[in-house]
C-alpha cells in the first residue's frame, strides 16, 4: 500500500512527502516501485519529512537521496527535513558521496583503434615506471654520496644482517637449483652430441654456458624472486604500519636507513652467489658425465680447463654486481611506493619480481652485445 511508505500532500507550489515505516533493504523493491511514480508536477518546493521513519539502513537512505536528487532534476527545491537523530549521521555520510551516472552507450571503436589505445596506454605506463625508477636511482646515489662524506653514518650492522639474509640464507636454494640445472644440461647436451660421437664436448658446453651466462643469470632470477620480493614486502609492511612516517618524524632518512644496506648487501653477495652457482652447476654436470658417459673427474677438469678461459669466468662474475644492484633498487622502490593497504603490498611485490627479472635479462642482453662488440 502507498501509505505504508510515503504520503503525498500537495499545495500550490509545494509538495510534502512524509516518509514512514521501515526503509530497509528487504523492502527496497516495494519502496522503489512506489517512488517511481512520484513527480514534482510543477511544484517549486518539495519537503521530504522523515520524522515518522521507524527504521532506516543504507539502502533506504540511498533511496531517499535518489528521490531528492530526482526531484531536484525536475526543477524543484527538494529538502530532507526532520530526520530522527539516529538516522541523521547516515544521511549526512551518504550525501557526501557523488552520484555515479551510468555512462551513455557508445559505438564500438574499430579494433585498430582499440589496439593503438592499448599500446599507447601501456607505453605511457612503462615510461612512467621508468621515470620513477630513474628518479629513485638518483635519490639513492645522492644519499650514498652524502653518507660517504660522513663515514660514521655507514651502518655496518644492518649491512651484515642483510648479507646474511640475502647471501648466506640463499646458498641452499641457489646451490640445489644450479646443481639440477647442471644435471639437465649435461643429459641434454650428451644426448645431442652422441649423434656425432662427441660426448666429451659436453664438458665444453657446460663450462661455457654456465660460466658466461647460466650461472649468474639463474642466480639473479632466483634472488629476484626470493630477496627482491622480500625487500618490497618488508618495506611495504612498514609503510602500511606507518613505520616509515615514524622514521621520518624522528629525523632519519628511510633511504639511508633501509635502502642503502639492502642495495650494498645484494651488490656484494650476488657475485659470491654466482661463483657458488657456477661451481654447483659444473659439479652437477661432472656427476652426470662420470655416471652416464664414463668421464672421470680428472678428465672432466682437464677438458674444462682447455675449453674455457679465465675471461669466460670473469665475464659472468662482472655482470653480477649490476644484477644485484638492479634487483635491490627495484625491490626497495616498489616497497616505498606501497599504499596503505594489504592489496597494495601484494601488487607491488608482484611488480617488483616482474620488473627485476625483466631488467636483469635486458642488462644481460646489453652485456652480451657489448662483449660481442669488444670481441671478448
Amino acid at each position: 500500500m502507498a501509505a505504508d511508505w510515503i504520503e503525498e500532500t500537495r499545495a500550490p507550489g509545494t509538495l510534502v512527502l512524509a516518509a514512514q515505516g521501515r526503509w530497509i533493504a528487504s523492502q527496497a523493491g516495494a519502496i522503489d516501485r512506489r517512488l517511481s511514480g512520484i513527480k514534482a508536477a510543477g511544484a517549486r518546493r518539495v519537503r521530504i519529512e522523515l520524522a515518522r521513519l521507524e527504521a532506516l539502513d543504507t539502502t533506504g537512505a540511498w533511496l531517499l537521496l535518489r528521490l531528492q536528487r530526482s526531484l531536484a532534476k525536475d526543477g524543484a527545491e527538494a529538502t530532507l527535513d526532520n530526520p530522527p537523530p539516529d538516522f541523521a549521521p547516515l544521511l549526512r555520510q551518504l550525501q557526501k558521496q557523488p552520484i555515479r551516472e551510468a555512462p551513455p552507450p557508445s559505438e564500438l571503436s574499430p579494433w585498430p583503434i582499440l589496439l593503438l589505445n592499448h599500446v599507447g596506454a601501456g607505453t605511457v605506463a612503462f615510461l612512467a615506471m621508468a621515470r620513477g625508477q630513474l628518479g629513485f636511482f638518483g635519490l639513492v646515489v645522492v644519499t650514498a654520496l652524502n653518507v660517504l662524506r660522513r663515514r660514521s653514518r655507514i651502518r655496518f650492522i644492518p649491512l651484515v644482517a642483510q648479507m646474511q639474509k640475502t647471501g648466506v640464507s640463499a646458498l641452499g636454494i641457489v646451490g640445489l637449483l644450479s646443481f639440477l640445472i647442471g644435471v639437465v644440461m649435461a643429459y641434454q647436451g650428451a644426448t645431442q652430441l652422441a649423434q656425432f660421437g662427441a660426448q666429451i664436448y659436453t664438458v665444453n658446453l657446460l663450462g661455457i654456458s654456465f660460466l658466461r651466462e647460466l650461472g649468474v643469470l639463474m642466480t639473479a632470477i632466483i634472488i629476484a624472486g626470493r630477496s627482491g620480493s622480500a625487500f618490497t614486502a618488508e618495506i611495504g609492511a612498514m609503510v602500511v604500519n606507518e613505520e616509515i612516517d615514524a622514521i621520518r618524524t624522528i629525523g632519519l632518512d628511510p633511504v639511508e636507513l633501509l635502502v642503502l644496506p639492502r642495495i650494498l648487501a645484494l651488490t656484494l653477495c650476488l657475485p659470491l652467489l654466482a661463483f657458488y652457482a657456477n661451481f654447483m652447476g659444473l659439479l652437477g654436470g661432472a656427476v652426470v658425465c662420470w655416471a652416464d658417459l664414463g668421464i672421470p673427474f680428472p678428465l672432466f677438469a682437464e677438458q674444462l680447463r682447455g675449453a674455457v678461459s679465465l675471461w669466460s669466468f670473469w665475464l659472468g662474475i662482472l655482470k653480477a654486481p649490476f644484477f644485484g644492484a638492479t634487483i635491490a633498487l627495484i625491490g626497495c622502490n616498489e616497497g616505498l611506493s606501497v599504499e596503505r593497504s594489504a592489496e597494495s603490498v601484494g601488487r607491488h611485490t608482484t611488480l617488483s619480481v616482474v620488473q627485476s627479472i625483466f631488467l636483469v635479462i635486458v642488462i644481460d642482453a646489453a652485456f652480451s652485445i657489448l662483449f660481442s662488440f669488444l670481441r671478448i
